[in-house]
């Protein structure tokens, strides 16, 4: 199977006939050889990582040198999915090289494109990324690295004028040359309307069907993680199967049953 690229992502557009792209977040080795051998497109090593792997109640806690730590351990695996890195908090924020020097931290880790939260305001940062030979992929809507102002997890985009400067902002990361674009907790209708209105791919969470690709958290889709937003649907319940063999491993150890001497040395 070849290595899915850049540009072939940039490409898709489910109006003109392609498949949607499939995006799910890894952020070890097993994650991700679970995700590159059930055959999703792009492997996100998301800052989500610091709610569900860390324990923290938002995104903002996790830090540079974990994310890079991380992206290495996804990397690893050498996927055919592509390697899509979340930049986290305020590693984009200050300035053009200060943008360029952490994006390269993780591109140097394995990462082979970077993710970051924004729109017309972020288009320096884009720039000089670009300049620097640093695929961007764009994210808008819901963009949890700015829960404190935007004062929780809520929908956004849902009056005319907030859709209008989301459809605007999406035009604006794709002439950018975003080779593509997240949307998060945004109607449906809305997404779709951002979708038509450019020409790269949209890759929806709690947007509705009408974008050009879907991704959800590994440990939301997979029943590892106790939160369950509206727009995540388990397929499995991996956190149940779990707890049932730890018991039953517990339980054989204290009733002198493990390890017998099949599993002993002698």
């Amino acid at each position: 199977m070849a290595r899915i690229t850049v540009p072939e992502i940039k490409s898709r557009k489910v109006a003109q006939g392609d498949s949607p792209v499939v995006m799910l977040t890894a952020y070890d080795a097993p994650g991700a050889r679970i995700a590159d051998s059930a055959g999703v497109d792009i492997i996100l090593i998301g800052d989500s990582m610091a709610m569900v792997v860390l324990g923290h109640p938002d995104t903002i806690h996790v830090t540079m040198e974990q994310m890079v730590t991380h992206v290495a351990a996804v990397a690893s695996t050498k996927p055919n999915a592509l390697i899509v890195a979340d930049m986290p908090w305020l590693s984009y924020h200050l300035d053009d090289a200060d943008t360029v020097r952490n994006a390269s931290k993780l591109i140097r880790a394995g990462a082979e494109a970077v993710k970051l939260e924004g729109g017309q305001s972020r288009l320096r940062c884009i720039d000089a990324l670009m300049s620097a030979e640093i695929p961007v992929m764009g994210h808008l809507g819901l963009t949890p690295q700015s829960i404190n102002r935007i004062g929780g997890y809520k929908v956004q985009a849902k009056d005319d004028d907030a859709a209008k400067l989301l459809i605007d902002d999406a035009k604006s990361l794709s002439s950018a040359g975003c080779f593509a674009i997240v949307l998060e907790a945004v109607p449906k209708r809305v997404a779709e309307e951002v979708t038509r209105a450019i020409p790269i791919p949209t890759i929806g969470i709690g947007a509705g069907s009408h974008c050009d690709g879907q991704v959800l958290v590994f440990h939301d889709l997979l029943g590892l993680s106790d939160r369950v937003p509206k727009f995540v649907r388990r397929y499995a319940n991996l956190a149940d199967d779990a707890i049932k063999g730890v018991s039953n491993w517990a339980a054989d150890v204290r009733a002198g049953v493990f390890p017998s001497d099949e599993e002993s040395y002698n």
